[in-house]
This record gives structure tokens, sequence and C-alpha cells, in this order.
């Protein structure tokens, strides 16, 4: 984290190429708050421990309620951000009181799977109240009201949520300038917080680069609401939200004068944020090592992808078989704006073909949604991105796959052409829909799984290592212009693991990195942009998770394969993954190992036998 307060968790994750920042410490848990649905009862052990966790779902939705209702927690729609004084020592004596509850509830249980559940819960909110403590002792934050209140009314003016649902937002609003009794503005509350820490000495300000960012975004971020109010058909928002979009003015103003001052001038932040950020992603190897293995891997991915442009240069004659090159080619097989949504709903068809043939995975018996991006998450995210469903009360709503074609926060006039081209939308497509994100997300609103393993252990490692897998699951049978771009993705994500700790440790520049990815992954500007704010600011470590989450499920799918010999089926391996909610990696290889190996192993056994009879 660099000091900008985040924004709500339902947005935290899955943007393809930029992410927006990560949740105030204690609420990250929050973006997958929900009482997961059931075709029909759930285990005894399930319905146990969520028992045990929705108490923390609760209490954490007080401090973030945009987060809570986010996710669908319906109680928490007209409440605001706590910005209120104390807000560090509150946050860390709830931590304290529910570590303390979790430990004794887990002492008295006896049903190992409840007991594994408590572990699980009692460590998310122990490494969550550690991230809490590092950044109050390092950071001096600025807390980007615009964005936290742009997602707060977003997330229930969104088409998805029923009209009383969306009503609330008008309350929401009012709150948040100030306008109903009992409320301050929130951009006062804001403002003293900052100001307490610049009464703090040796904090390390946010980087001059971020804030400016942030900054430049206020006039976005308040259109973005006016047009979500004025889609969903709400009546008497316009001066509530006049009166707040001039406090929000007057709050980015303060911030130039008071803040800017203050901000570091480079890229790096304090090694303890940064260990910390790996962390709380899901990576658990340092700078060092990641920087070490992906840059050997670097190597060998640009290798395959030689080999598939001297094919594809063969075939269609061109000039130079320079994956560079070749790639720069494919860029001119140009999908125009009006036929982005048909071109990647008939893509998404012709995977869902392929993996019903292949047996690669189970899928839904359903449609996926694609959709297009509004201006202000373009600003906000700046590249294609899945937006999960409502997991608390879900009725039947799904996650969407968005597509962003613009990035304003471009340092040229270049086009972003990275996902406007034919061959790019094979490997997007598995990642955001199916058989990646949208699966992930499908399988827990259908299927069920417990909170703690569905919500708690959860981590970036895990959800974005197994849309990465999914690429290279399809990648054998796309065509060869297809693979090429999937190994692109591919080194895109290498790089990302050398690349981020090399700029957050202080070894190369962000310019330069930049540059490696414009020259070697032919990357247009905007998106180099993109990753680059990623990887400086918007989430720093976050992108390391990818490679380091693929690798992990790779290897476990090897060592699988070894243990089950003729008896493994990928489509059954697949199927249990998915089934397993968002395990971590080291949870993910436990339960492949000492439940899904085993069954397997019994179930070729029964047969042999029967079949020798």
């Amino acid at each position: 984290m660099t000091g900008i307060y985040q924004v709500p968790a339902f947005y935290f994750f899955y943007p393809e190429t930029s992410m927006p920042k990560r949740p105030s410490a204690l609420l990250l848990a929050l973006a997958f708050a929900a009482p997961v649905v059931f075709a029909g009862s759930p285990p005894a052990w399930v319905t146990r421990s969520n028992q045990f966790a929705q108490p923390i779902l609760h209490a954490q939705g007080v401090f973030d309620p945009e987060s809570a209702s986010s996710s669908g927690d319906e109680e928490f729609d007209t409440q605001v951000a706590d910005l209120r004084p104390g807000l560090y020592e509150r946050e860390q004596a709830d931590a304290a009181r529910l570590t303390k509850r979790l430990k004794a509830s887990r002492a008295a249980e006896h049903d190992p799977k409840v007991q594994e559940d408590l572990d699980i819960l009692i460590h998310s909110v122990q490494a969550q109240a550690t991230t809490l403590k590092l950044n109050h002792q390092y950071l001096l934050q600025y807390i980007n009201v615009p964005q936290i209140a742009y997602y707060g009314l977003d997330g229930l003016l969104e088409p998805r949520n029923k009209p009383e649902r969306q009503a609330h937002a008008l309350v929401r609003l009012k709150r948040y300038a100030g306008l109903e009794p009992g409320y301050r503005p929130l951009t006062d509350l804001a403002r003293e917080r900052t100001e307490e820490d610049l009464k703090r000495s040796g904090l390390t300000g946010p980087y001059v680069e971020d804030i400016k960012t942030q900054l430049s975004n206020i006039d976005t971020m308040i259109d973005g609401m006016r047009d979500d109010f004025t889609r969903a058909g709400i009546k008497g928002w316009e001066q509530p939200l006049a009166v707040f979009s001039q406090q929000l003015r007057d709050y980015g103003n303060w911030a130039r004068t008071t803040l800017v001052p203050h901000a570091r001038q480079e890229a790096r932040p304090p090694e303890a944020i940064y260990a910390d950020n790996l962390r709380m992603y899901g990576v658990e190897i340092g700078p060092d090592e990641l920087i070490q293995r992906a840059g050997a891997d670097f190597l060998e991915v640009q290798g395959q992808m030689q080999a598939v442009a001297d094919k594809i240069a063969a075939e269609r004659h061109f000039s130079s078989s320079n994956y560079r090159d070749v790639i720069r080619e494919l860029k001119k097989q140009v999908i125009t704006p009006d036929q982005m949504l048909p071109h990647y709903r008939q893509r998404l068809g012709q995977i869902e073909a392929i993996i019903r043939e292949q047996h690669l995975v189970t899928l839904p018996n359903r449609a996926a949604n694609i959709r297009m991006a509004t201006d202000a998450e373009a600003a906000s995210i700046g590249s294609p991105f899945m937006s999960p469903p409502r997991l608390i009360g879900n009725t039947g709503e799904y996650g969407e796959f968005v597509i962003v074609a613009q990035n304003p926060h471009a340092k040229s006039d270049a086009k972003m052409d990275d996902d406007s081209f034919e061959a790019a939308s094979w490997t997007l497509t598995a990642h955001e829909a199916r058989p990646g994100h949208e699966l992930q997300f499908s399988s827990m609103v259908e299927n069920g799984t417990s909170i703690a393993r569905a919500i708690f252990a959860e981590n970036s490692a895990n959800v974005e290592g197994w849309a990465v897998y999914c690429e290279a699951t399809i990648e054998p049978y796309m065509p060869l212009d297809g693979q090429l771009i999937s190994l692109d993705a591919r080194l895109m994500r290498v790089a990302r693991a050398f690349l981020d700790p090399m700029i957050n440790t202080g070894r190369i520049t962000p310019a330069r990195a930049k540059q490696v990815l414009m020259d070697d992954l032919v990357l247009s500007e905007p998106l180099a942009q993109s990753e680059i704010d990623r990887y400086a600011f918007n989430s720093p470590g976050q992108a390391t998770a990818y490679y380091y989450g693929y690798t992990q499920l790779r290897s476990l799918l090897t060592q699988t394969r070894l243990l089950l010999g003729p008896q493994f089926n990928l489509q059954a391996f697949n199927d249990f993954v998915v089934s397993q909610g968002l395990l971590p990696p080291e949870l993910m290889r436990k339960a492949v190992l000492e439940s899904f190996v085993p069954t397997q192993l019994a179930a070729g056994g029964a047969s042999n036998k029967n079949a020798s009879k």
C-alpha cells in the first residue's frame, strides 16, 4: 500500500492489467463477504463454520460499509465509511476482540473441518491487523474520498440491483455531504485524519505520481456519480451532488496545497510495506527470489513466442518473423468499437465449444455477461476486468466481464490497441470470462463453500493464478495467432514478477520498466502506463501474484498427474480446484493431495476391481 485510502473491496479484483488499490487493512476480506448460495441444504459443518464467520463480516462492515453493501449486505446500504477520530485504535481493538473470540471457539471446537476454517479466520484477522499496524507506522495517508464515494454509489446504482437498493444511494450521498443530522462531510473527516498524520514525524508520504493521478480523477469520479444517478432514474440527487461535488473539489485543492509537498519523489515504499504487500497478495517468496525465477522464465517464454511467430510469418508471408513485428502485424486486424461486444461474445462461444469438446472443465448452463466499461471505470481501473456478482443474498445475479477500451492517464495520444484486435480476444476471454474468473464466481454462487474458504482464505495468487492457468489450458487449442498473443500475455505476467519488485526496491525506474513493456511485450503506451502505475502505486506487489499463483497451480497439476498416472482426469482436477473456492496456493495443495488424489485413487481401484470380476 502507498498511504492512499483504498477503494471499496467490491472492485478489488480481476482487472487483468490494472488494479484499484487494496481495501483498508482489516477490511480486505469484505471483497467476498457472502453466505454462499447452495443448491440444497449446506453440510452441517459449513453451517457451523459460517456462524463463526458472520460476526467478523458484520464487524468489518461497520468500518467499511461500502464494501459490505457492494458485496450484497443490504444492512449497510445507507452507511458511509467510518473516518471518525480514533479510527486506527478502534480497528486494532476490534481485531484484538475478534481474535480472542475466534481462538476461544477454536479451543472448544472438535470438527476438523470447522477447526481448519477457524484457523483461516484467525490468520486472516491477524494478518490484516498487521497490515493496518505497518501502514500506521510508516505511511502518511491521503484518503481518496472521490473514489470511495464513486464506488460506494456505483455499487448501489448498478443495473443488477433492484430499485429499492438503488434508492439507498441518495441517502448515502446526503451522508457523504454531511446533509443529514449526525453526519459530517466525509471530506472534512478525511482531512482531519491526514492532518493527524502530518503531526507525526517520520512517515513516508504518498508517491507523487499516485496522488497526482488521484487528484486528476476527481471530476471523472463526479461525472461517474452523475451518470449513475441519471441512468438509475433516481429523483432528488442533483442538489446533494452539487454540494458534495464542491466539497470534493475543495478537498482536492487542499491536498494539492497541503499534502503534495510531502509526497515522495520515487516509487519505492518502505521495505516493510512492500514485503507485507507480497504476503497479503499470497506471494510467499521475497523480491530477490521473484526477480531470479521470473528473469529465467522470461527468456523461456520469449523462445516459445519466437517459435510460433516463425510459423505465422511463414504462413502469412510477413517480411519479418521477429515475434515483435509479427504482433504488430496482428494488431492491424482491428475490431471496430461497434463490433467489440459481438466479437467477444462470439469468441466466448468458440472457447466454450473447445472446453466441452476437450472435456477441460464443467461449464454452467447459462450465458456469461460481457459489457463495455463506463468512463469512470476506465479512469479508475484502466483495463479489462471482472466485476464480481452480489454474493450476499444473491438472487441470480452473476459477474460481468467488463471491456475497457481507453486509459485517460496515458502519456501520449497512442491508441490502446492491446485488446481490440482479433488474436487478443482469445486469451483475454479465457482469463476474464470462461474458464477463468467468471467461472470461479459462478461456482461460488451456484455450488457454494464455507465463508472462511470462499472469503477469508482468498488471495490474489490463487484467484489470478487460476485465470492464467486457464489461458494455458486453452492455448493449445487456439489458432497460431491466438497462441502467440496468449504467450505474450504470459510474458507480461513473468515481466511483472521482476519489474514490480525491481521498481519497489529501487532497482529500476518506472520509465525504464515502461520501455521494457513497450519494446519486448509490444504493449501500447496507454497499457504500458497502466501497468507501471499498477506496480508503482495502484497496488504494489499484486501484479506478481499472477506469475506466482500460476506456477504454483501448474506445479500442483504436474504432481497430481504423477501421483495418479493413468487415473488422472483433467476435467475432474479442474472441477475440484474450482469447487474449493478461493483458497491460497498452500491450502489448495493440501486439499488436492489430501482429498482429491486419495478419492481418485480409490475410485480407480474400485473400478479396476469391478472390471476384473
